[in-house]
C-alpha cells in the first residue's frame, strides 16, 4: 500500500471517527430532546439506546480498520495478529444488524412509523448482515494467505539448511 493511500485512508478514517463522535455527543442529545412530546416518547429510550449503540459498532469497525492498515504498513498483516481485529469486525457487523433489526421492531408497533420504514430497516438488517458474511469470507482468504506466508517461511528454512 503506497504512502499517500495510506495517508488518504488514515485521514478519512480519522474524520470518520470524529463524526461519529459528534454525531453521539451533540445529535443524539438533540434527538433526544426532540423525541420528548412527539409520537415516539414512549420509545424514547429504546431508540437512544440502539442509535448509540450503532454508532459504537460503527466506531469499533474504524479503530479496527486503523489497526489492520498499521498491520498493513508494517508488513505484518499476514499474521495470527490479524484475525482478532477481523473477528471484532465480524462482531460488530453483526451486532449492527441486530440493532437495525431491533430498531425496525420497536418502530413497528402503532401507525407513529410507515410499515414502509420498518420494512426498509428490514433490508437494511439484512444487507449489514451480508457485509459481516462478506468480511467472514475474507477472514477465510486472510487465513490461507497466512497459511501458505507460514509454508512458504518453512520452505525458505529447509532450502537455506540445504544450500
Amino acid at each position: 500500500m503506497g504512502k499517500i493511500t495510506m495517508v488518504a485512508l488514515r485521514t478519512v478514517l480519522v474524520a470518520l471517527l470524529a463524526g461519529s463522535l459528534f454525531v453521539q455527543t451533540v445529535m443524539v442529545a438533540l434527538l433526544a430532546d426532540d423525541m420528548e412530546g412527539g409520537v415516539l416518547a414512549d420509545r424514547r429510550v429504546p431508540i437512544l439506546l440502539i442509535v448509540v449503540l450503532g454508532i459504537a459498532t460503527a466506531q469499533t469497525v474504524l479503530v479496527c480498520v486503523w489497526r489492520l492498515v498499521s498491520m498493513v504498513r508494517r508488513g505484518s498483516v499476514f499474521s495470527d495478529g490479524a484475525f482478532r481485529y477481523v473477528h471484532i469486525v465480524i462482531g460488530a457487523f453483526t451486532a449492527a444488524a441486530v440493532l437495525v433489526f431491533a430498531l425496525g421492531v420497536v418502530l413497528a408497533p402503532g401507525e407513529a412509523v410507515a410499515p414502509g420504514v420498518v420494512l426498509l430497516l428490514g433490508g437494511v438488517s439484512l444487507a449489514v448482515f451480508a457485509v459481516a458474511l462478506i468480511v467472514l469470507v475474507l477472514r477465510m482468504l486472510l487465513a490461507q494467505a497466512v497459511a501458505r506466508e507460514v509454508e512458504a517461511t518453512r520452505m525458505q528454512t529447509e532450502l537455506a539448511g540445504v544450500i
